[in-house]
């Protein structure tokens, strides 16, 4: 049974978050530089760390109890679909597979991570290109992958794995230089100090300041994160989760003011207009360039974040697809987070480990037109095959989303009397071009290429506008 105990200190220098707010409102202080204040306004006025920006590219990783039912379209939500909405399909396998006394909180026994090394977990995200991870420590069921104080007995350390799952896996992470995220949801399902509050219309926040603001502080302190992406935001407004004054003082005196890195969901009214970078929602796509730093989140399984032993291969998405969502959304300024869910063992799916690999495979080659680059004045065009465009410095790359039949026609690069044309497959190779009209654009003399497993290349134009 999962149990919430009282709030513990969780650092030193936190004796209670009355306290904190006390700190948060006394301003500026003598040497420091810009200090954030409790309110949007400031807030939001905060630049996002450029790494972030330049990174790009980063992989989300589903993992908790729900890795071991492993069932059914977005098998992370199983426990609500079964207790709450009774849906026929959780039921009927639940009814199948498990005796009637069953509870959820017993899938916590079966969750041991025999197979789990996070090294080994490690090595294939760095092999992916990505450049930063985003972990579940916890997702709305309320289980903690972390030995959080506030989550006695539904935890990773009491139970389960008996293994502080974030400590490891931060550890072997940062061994291999990427940015560390972590997601936290914001609610849970059926704690009952949250659903009192709900109960009361919000009006009572003792599921606020007993369990969501000490769990943060706490993974911010443990672990220093780069990046913390939140969730479970939806039902209420932000003021309920007290998100302006965390993030003052996570902004003002944290260990990781400097790098940290948020996303923009902090209430229900926050998305695509509050909070650090955008996520506005699940698979956002916009169609046209927004003006604020955002990301797609995007699961290889189409159907579900936390993986599902009923997946089957045609609801994975192919590397091509994947490259060309990725390229998409690097061309329209966005960060581009891809999402695996590992089985409740350990072990990431080799369905998806081939996709990882391959996505690094691709990045290794065209990197260079994603990492680090700038949306060009031109996002796409589709003269002779789907091009998207990104620029660094004065360098454009167009990607091609396929391999030409005929001549490439690019329609939108303005040539100059030193335009030079690569392959980034052959970077030492001077491609032959000719004007498209008399003012703008070109045709590419494309070199013979073999089938690729991503189908998409990257050209190389320098001393074009």
């Amino acid at each position: 049974m999962m149990a919430v105990p009282q709030v513990r200190l969780l650092a030193p220098c936190l004796v209670s978050w009355t306290a904190l707010f006390t700190l948060l409102s006394l301003g500026p202080s003598p040497g420091c530089g810009v200090r954030y204040t409790a309110d949007w306004s400031s807030i939001d006025a905060r630049p996002i760390p450029r790494w972030f920006d330049e990174a790009k590219v980063g992989i989300f990783v589903h993992w908790g109890v729900f890795s071991v039912p492993g069932f059914g379209q977005y098998s992370e939500w199983f426990w609500y679909f079964w207790r709450s909405q009774r849906r026929a399909d959780n039921v009927a396998f639940m009814k199948n597979n498990y005796p009637p006394e069953f509870k959820y909180a017993d899938f916590a026994h079966s969750f041991k991570a025999e197979f789990w090394n996070p090294d080994s977990w490690a090595e294939i995200i760095q092999a992916s290109g990505a450049k930063y991870v985003v972990f579940t420590t916890k997702h709305h069921d309320g289980f903690t992958n972390w030995p959080s104080p506030t989550s006695w007995n539904w935890n990773s350390v009491d139970t389960g794995p008996h293994r502080d799952i974030v400590g490891e896996l931060a550890q072997a992470i940062r061994k291999r230089s990427l940015h560390l995220g972590l997601y936290h949801s914001l609610f849970e399902f059926y704690n009952p100090i949250f659903l009192k509050d709900q109960a009361s219309g919000f009006k009572t926040q003792n599921f606020v300041f007993e369990k969501t603001l000490p769990e943060l502080v706490d993974l911010v302190m443990s672990y220093k994160p780069d990046l913390i992406w939140s969730d479970g935001d939806w039902m209420v407004d932000d003021p309920y989760w007290n998100a302006t004054s965390f993030l003052a003082w996570l902004y003002n005196d944290s260990p990781v003011k400097d790098v940290i890195v948020t996303n923009d969901r902090w209430g229900k009214n926050c998305a695509c207009k509050h909070g650090g970078y955008y996520n506005c929602a699940d698979r956002y796509t916009p169609g046209t360039l927004p003006d604020h730093k955002w990301e797609k989140c995007q699961a290889i399984d189409t159907r579900s974040w936390g993986y599902r032993r009923d997946m089957k291969l045609s609801d994975l998405m192919d590397l091509p697809s994947i490259i060309k969502d990725m390229v998409y959304v690097v061309a329209m300024g966005g960060n581009y987070l891809l999402n695996i869910g590992p089985m409740a063992d350990g072990m990431i799916a080799p369905a998806f480990e081939e996709r990882l690999r391959g996505l690094g495979a691709w990045l290794g080659t065209n990197g260079e037109a994603i990492y680090a680059s700038k949306p060009w004045r031109v996002q796409t065009e589709n003269t002779t095959v789907t091009v998207w465009y990104t620029a660094k410095n004065s360098t454009v790359y167009a990607t091609m989303l396929g391999w030409p039949s005929k001549p490439l026609a690019l329609a939108s690069p303005k040539t100059s009397g030193v335009t030079q044309v690569t392959l980034l497959d052959y970077p030492s190779m001077v491609l032959k071009w000719a004007p498209l009209t008399q003012t703008t654009g070109l045709v590419v003399m494309l070199p013979s290429m073999p089938v690729q497993p991503g189908n998409a290349w990257t050209l190389k134009l320098e001393g074009v506008a």
